[in-house]
């Protein structure tokens, strides 16, 4: 089983606290949670660039940087793009061949 754990520390002197750690309902593992687009837009997808992943990991990446681009055009507020987002999640995670 291939797991990933990622803690962000977060500098108050940088300013670029964002999300937060939270465990899982099973105890088995946390999660890292961001609830502003903002920050995934300008802090999140900018330090997985400057330090990519690897493996499928690196696909899921890149498809969720898919994603994001759509919502930043507004394009999940359509039923296409709604669609186009939903087909993409499907291939992510478990879901990639």
């Amino acid at each position: 089983m291939e797991s990933l754990i990622l803690i962000l520390v977060p500098s108050p002197r940088r300013g670029d606290d964002c999300g937060k750690v939270m465990p899982k309902s099973n105890g088995s593992a946390v999660e890292f949670i961001v609830t502003k687009f903002s920050d995934i837009e300008s802090k999140i997808i900018p330090f997985f660039d400057k330090y990519p992943l690897e493996g499928k990991k690196l696909l899921d990446f890149k498809d969720f940087c898919v994603v994001a681009s759509l919502m930043k055009d507004k394009h999940h507020f359509t039923k296409e793009g709604l669609e186009q987002i939903k087909e993409i999640k499907k291939g992510m995670n478990e879901g990639r061949k």
